[in-house]
Parts: structure tokens; sequence; C-alpha cells
């Protein structure tokens, strides 16, 4: 079948809207901050025939956007096999096991069947993340597990709803292995509702059109994706291109872990070579094989933005050398750091690969780490049990045109940080300090952006503290000359006596009591360029507005800053720092290098 542009063009954002729509539900309806504020999920239409992406919502996690595909493809092998039970109209599967095309534990998939004049069409399905699955710590991430059995409840393809209706038996056998259970019934009626509302909305558009032509269009932009991304990849000189991202450690042993990356052009595809990886880690720093492809697909993505959401765009795209390595975990290997930390060092080992061979379409390193910091504990003031999950942004790396976002989300997701005021209502913490984290950008002719500086303050009761985090020991790499962005840095008080934890970034179960802090620093993005090119009025500019001190601006930039440069005042006007006013504005010179 061939259709018109036009009539392709809208039957495209048909369906990008029916998972816009689902998203959009999904976040509404949740009861977890960390999904109905900082949009921790995804949702998407995947094939009947292999589960391959057909769409998936613009709001959605781009990690996702493989691991998704890979697990409705599982679920549909093991419906075929008769390793799960045949589907029926309105059921809908729920399935967590990251071994299964998953991720972690606490990202939880429902995947239904979508009925059409009697035959699965296609699937619906979405992914949330769930702030606790039971485990050995409030919030699953264990940063010292070694096995996946301890950081939280593993599920198989089972359906929790059958025909419709809720099982009240398996939903009692997940609820009684999970913390703050009552809490989750309002998530799991969000996360089948929105895929309610993703049936409805399809079901408009194949009226309208035609089942037939929706199925022609699908295939059609299943191809062109694969068209248009190899069209992109002819941008590439033919050769290889090597690239090394380092993890702080496992949480476990504490030595780094190695991501080793061979980009090879052939002909209009891409080999992504990752043979001379660490191998299999003790700890929860494990990424299984659908993360790991996912996080090239997502980094590729990034890189060429314009190639639409499809299954197709990855047909170009060949992923080796993970075998045997920590990139292709195999039960019951510990996974929690999979999605948010690991997937986000393959993402800047993909991107320290191309830059030099793309300069003006990629960035240096962002700061590729989610921060997650669980804590859970006991509320006296209101009587119950609480697990809170925070995720926090850093800095983007610079670029050929500009300069890197500061606190911008993960590499791997849209999800932003739940504001303070959510949060402080939510949980009994008080946040102390939420600002920029001033001087983390790496040097270059454009600068990366600042990472972000919060304290927060537990006001009541008792509760333990848990971070799997990254980037501790090596900031985010800067590229073609740019420095590295500045370090996490994680500092916990306790009785006023500050703690660092021995793995930087990573440790669990810390006890905190009233009065107790914790400040997490995150890291700036890598720089990108010569730091000695980069114009003295930009760097006099990061100086008035306490970016970088003088002293730095000498030591990283070249530039020396002559006299008090302006600042911004507490009322939000200019002010100029010591002097008299009407003295000499600053004047900034290029030292020799």
């Amino acid at each position: 079948m061939t259709l018109d542009p036009i009539t392709l063009t809208v039957i495209q954002a048909g369906l990008q809207q029916v998972c816009d729509e689902m998203d959009l539900s999904f976040s509404r309806a949740a009861f977890s901050p960390v999904i109905a504020e900082a949009n921790d999920r995804s949702d998407g239409i995947y094939s009947a025939a292999d589960g391959s992406l057909i769409a998936q919502g613009s709001g959605g996690l781009p990690v996702f956007v493989g691991t998704m595909q890979y697990s409705t493809a599982t679920l549909i092998a093991m419906i075929a096999e008769g390793r799960a039970a045949a589907p029926r109209p309105d059921d809908i599967y729920i399935v967590n096991d990251p071994y299964l095309g998953g991720t972690h534990l606490m990202d939880v998939r429902f995947a239904r069947p979508f009925y059409r004049k009697g035959r699965i069409f296609c699937w619906l399905s979405n992914t949330g993340h769930w702030p606790d699955t039971g485990g050995a710590v409030p919030g699953g991430f264990s940063a010292s597990a070694t096995a996946v059995e301890q950081e939280g409840l593993r599920l198989p393809p089972v359906r929790l709803f059958k025909q419709g209706k809720l099982d009240k038996e398996i939903m009692a056998i997940i609820a009684s292995n999970i913390r703050v259970a009552e809490q989750r019934i309002g998530d799991v009626k969000a996360q089948a509702a929105a895929l309610l509302v993703g049936e409805r909305r399809l079901n408009d558009l194949l009226d309208r059109y035609g089942d037939e032509t929706v199925a022609g269009a699908i295939a059609e932009l299943h191809e062109r994706a694969a068209v248009q991304m190899r069209a992109f990849i002819a941008e590439i000189p033919a050769g290889s291109y090597d690239a090394v991202a380092r993890i702080d450690s496992d949480g476990v042993i504490d030595e780094p872990l190695t991501i080793r990356l061979r980009v090879t052009r052939k002909g209009d595809g891409l080999v992504f070579d990752f043979a001379g990886s660490s191998p299999p880690c003790a700890g929860p720093m494990n990424s299984v094989r659908a993360t790991t492809l996912s996080s090239v697909y997502l980094a590729m993505r990034h890189i060429f933005p314009e190639v639409p959401m499809s299954a197709g765009a990855f047909a170009p795209l060949r992923v080796t050398g993970i075998e045997g390595t920590f990139l292709d975990a195999q039960y019951p290997r510990p996974v929690s750091g999979c999605a948010a930390e690991v997937s986000q060092r393959i993402a800047e080992a993909v991107f320290a690969a191309l830059v030099a061979p793309l300069p003006g379409r990629v960035t240096a390193a962002p700061a590729g780490t989610s921060g997650n910091f669980a804590l859970g504990g006991h509320d006296p003031a209101r009587g119950r049990d609480y697990v809170m999950y925070q995720i926090s942004g850093g800095g983007y790396g610079g670029n050929g045109d500009h300069d890197g976002l500061s606190n911008g989300c993960s590499t791997i997701g849209i999800s932003k940080a739940p504001p303070v005021e959510i949060m402080e209502q939510a949980f009994p913490v008080l946040y102390r300090r939420y600002a920029l984290h001033e001087g983390s950008g790496g040097a270059g002719h454009h600068r990366g952006g600042f990472g972000l500086d919060y304290e927060v303050e537990l006001r009541r009761g008792t509760a333990r503290a848990s971070f799997v985090m990254d980037h501790g020991r090596f900031g985010p790499q800067g590229a073609l000359g740019g420095r590295d962005g500045a370090c996490n840095a994680v500092t916990v008080w306790r009785s006023g006596v500050a703690h660092t934890p021995q793995h930087l970034s990573k440790e669990q179960d810390i006890a905190l009591n009233p009065g107790d802090r914790v400040r997490v620093r995150t890291p700036g993005g890598g720089g990108f360029g010569d730091p000695f090119t980069r114009p003295p009025e930009a760097v006099l500019e990061d100086v008035r507005l306490e970016r970088y001190s003088v002293q730095q601006a000498a030591q990283l930039f070249g530039v020396v800053v002559d006299g008090a440069p302006p600042r911004i005042d507490a009322e939000g006007t200019q002010a100029l720092r010591g002097g008299r006013a009407g003295a000499g504005a600053a004047t900034v010179s290029r030292r020799p290098r």
C-alpha cells in the first residue's frame, strides 16, 4: 500500500497522540510523586507480531524506547511457548523481571493486548517507576546487593487484570512484599487506566482511517525510519572510533568498571562493539541486555533527533561484544543501577566515540547520573510509613553551538526532580538548600552546564537513606580539548558529624534521626573545545554571576579579572562587589597558557 504524504503524516501524528494521552493520563492519576510529578514513566504501542516499537509518547523516558519493545517481544514469545497465560480481551499483564527485557525491578511494566475485529492488532504497554518493590532497603536501591532477590520482588508476566477485573489474589501477593502497599494501589489503577485511554484513542484513529490503512502506514513509517537513520549515518566518515567510559565502582568492590567501545561505520550501518568491557560485577551496577541495547538507541536518538520514533530507526544499528561482560547481566546478578546509571555511561561512551566525526551534532558528556536517593522511615506525626525517592538533574555537556544546559534532566529520560514543596508536603523532610552546583561545569570554549546542589534534613521520626549514583570518582568527559565536569559529591551529617560514603556516591542503610542532613552536589557537564579560546567577556559574565570564582577564571580559562566584577544582589539588582559606588568596572585580559 502506498499512502500520500499527508495521510501518512496525520496517522503518524495520531499514533503519537495516542501515546501522549496515555502518558498524561498516567501522570495525572498516579499517587507517587516520582510518577505524578517527576514523570518517571512511559507509554507506547507495539507490534502484535514481534513486539517491535510502533510509537512512544514524546514525554516518556527514552531509555524505555528499547526495553519496552524487548519486554513485549518476550511476553509474546512466552505466550506462544505456553510459558505465559494466553491473552483475552481486557487482560493486562504485569512484569518487572529485568532478565525478560526489563531494566531494574522498580520499573514495573503493564501490557494490554489491543483487539480489533476479534484479533490482536497490537499491544499497548507502559512502564512506571514504583517507589518500592520490597527488598533489603526502602526504594530498592541496595548499593551493596549481590543478588537480585535483595533488590525486591521479581515478577514474571502474569495477568494482573483478567478481562478487566483486578486479580485480588495476585495483588495481595504483591502488596504483602512491598512497602507502603496502600499507595501502590493508586499507581496500579492509574497505570491500567492509561492503557484504557490508549485503547479508546486508538480505536478512534482506526475507525477514522480504517485498519488496513493504519497498518499500511505503520509498515511504511517503519521503513522510512530505517532509511532516515541510514541517511544520517552517511554523515559519519567511514572508519572506527574508540571511547572509554568508567563507572566509579559496583558498590561492593571499590574498583572502577570500564566500558570499552569501538563504533565502526560499515556501509550504511553502525556496529557498536563493547568487547573488552569489565566482566560481570558483584554489586548492582550490572546492565541487562535490553537496557544495554536501549542505551545505544537513545544515544543515537540524542545525536539524530529528526529520525522518527520507530523500531525501524534501530535496524541499521548492531551491538556486539557484550557477552561475558557486565553489560549482559544474567540471573541472579543485581541490577538496581542498570537503568539509571549504567545506561548513562553507555550513552556517554557513544557520545565520546562520535564527537570527533560529528562535532556539530554531538556534545561533551552530560552529568550522566539520575542521583537515585531513597529515604524510607516512619512519620510519627501522621502515624504511617513512607518511602521517598528523589531524582535530580545535572549539567549538560557543552557543544559546538553553545554552553551546556544547567540542571537538566538525565540522559536517559525527561524525568524532572519533583517540586520541593510537594516533597516537603508528602514526607517529613525540609530542603535547606536547592541551588546550582557552581563551578561544576567543565571548562571549554563552550563550558558545561552546572549541576544541582541540594540539602535535605529529616524533620521527625527515624529513617534509612540509600544512594545508587555515579560520577563520584570520574567527572563527565570533556570533548575536543574541553575539561571534565565536576564530580558528584554526597555528604551525610549525623549528629553534626560529616560522613562521606566509602564508594563516594553509593551506600545503603544510613540511619538518620531528626536534624540529620544529606547534601548532594550533582556533576556538571563536560566542556567542549579549548577553554583558552572562550571569549573573556563570557568568562567575566560567569564570574559576575558567581558561577566561577576569579581564581577559577584564571586557572581554567586563562582569563585575569581585574577590579571588582558587579554581581546580582538579593533584590535582583546589580551591585558592586567592594569599592565605592562609581568605581571602575572590572576588566579582563588573557594570560599566556
